[in-house]
């Protein structure tokens, strides 16, 4: 494993600790070096491997448009709580149940990587448990994901990966021929994060290159499965980066009419009012669904996996998850922002050195494609 890491870090930008990468993730990533002697074969060109130059700029000083105008790039890439606990810790809790359900391939994203020119290097951000990775035997892969244990899992399989932030990638500008990043960006809980996450991945392909992007849409096809998430009604916005858990509001109950007295009568008139407040009532909760994009949903990890004695057992302690006696699991929530039509597509619209090629719905996600043009 150490020549993989090794490799990997030709293409790692000079500035990491100003990437926002803690010691914390270089002591993971110099574990995986020291506790594994594997060999990857690589098609890398060496060439492509050299360190972006210091004079290169951080991240850390650029900034990033808004609605609301210039927002800082380290506020940004500051991780909101909600996202730590409710994202990082739980798929860090949950990687190997996780991994064990993830093996089927989309056929859209197996199409894209199969298009890509011989000798492509593509990266895949937010690669989970390296499903994508060498899918393409004529391209060289390498992955990065915010969760450690899934890192390991990829690592124990042979894929040259990392762990690293979506919003504040490691790598050179320009060093890839093509990205994916596939169920990531509605993990993110502000709109600052999801577009600094797009722009992250325009910035690691070369002019041409292509990135693949998907995301969980409101427009479910199994309108059944959002009934068993958990709404947030308020969203996450940016001046909730901080110390503290931002908390998750109830729902004020929707307006309901009473009755007057006087509108009571043999006639059945009271009947009507009572009908019309009903159907009322009905459309303001179908209206409330639609417009719900703010969801906890909920992962079950059975008793009986071998995982449930560590992570889980102090996610029950700190209330960050609990149990469900009648289905034998451990429940943990994960934070989803579910995207509406066309949201993917307007969060591109201040990256002036992109265009969108393909958009496209499929399989309850939204998905777009885009190619950097400078």
């Amino acid at each position: 494993m150490i020549h993989s890491v090794l490799k990997t870090s030709r293409f790692l930008n000079p500035h990491r600790e100003a990437l926002g990468l803690t010691s914390v993730v270089g002591d993971f990533v110099c574990h995986l070096a020291l506790s594994s002697m594997k060999q990857i074969n690589s098609k890398v060109d060496s060439s492509l491997c050299t360190l972006a130059p210091s004079k290169e700029p951080s991240i850390a000083d650029s900034v990033s448009a808004s609605g609301n105008g210039t927002i800082s790039s380290m506020s940004v890439q500051s991780t909101p709580e909600i996202e730590k606990k409710f994202v990082h810790h739980v798929y860090d809790a949950i990687a190997p149940h996780f991994s064990a359900t993830r093996f089927a391939k989309w056929p859209k994203v197996s199409s894209f990587l199969s298009s890509l020119p011989l000798g492509s290097l593509l990266l895949d951000a937010g690669c989970g448990n390296g499903k994508y990775l060498g899918l393409n035997q004529d391209c060289s892969f390498i992955g990065c994901d915010i969760s450690p244990s899934l890192i390991k899992i990829c690592s124990d399989r042979g894929h040259e990966v990392l762990v690293a932030d979506a919003v504040n990638l490691p790598y050179r500008t320009g060093f890839g021929d093509a990205a994916i990043s596939i169920a990531v960006l509605h993990h993110l809980s502000t709109e600052n994060r999801r577009r600094k996450a797009i722009e992250e991945l325009v910035r690691v392909v070369k002019k041409g290159g292509h990135v693949l992007i998907t995301v969980w849409a409101v427009e479910q096809e199994d309108t059944t499965l959002i009934t068993k998430w958990t709404p947030l009604p308020e969203k996450y916005v940016e001046e909730w980066v901080g110390p503290g858990s931002p908390r998750a509001r109830t729902p004020s109950p929707l307006p309901l009419e009473s009755i007057p007295e006087s509108e009571e009568s043999s006639t059945g008139e009271n009947i009507k009012v009572c009908s019309e407040t009903n159907v009322y009532r009905d459309l303001e909760e179908e209206k409330h669904i639609k417009n719900q994009q703010e969801y906890f949903v909920p992962w079950h990890l059975p008793y009986h996996r071998a995982e449930i004695s560590g992570a889980s057992a102090h996610a029950l302690a700190a209330g960050l998850a609990t149990k469900d006696d009648r289905k034998g699991a451990v429940v943990y929530n994960r934070y989803y922002h579910v995207f509406s039509e066309g949201e993917l597509e307007s969060l591109t619209t201040g990256i002036n050195n992109a265009r969108i090629v393909d958009q496209f719905f499929d399989k309850s996600n939204w998905c777009i494609i885009l190619e950097k043009t400078a």
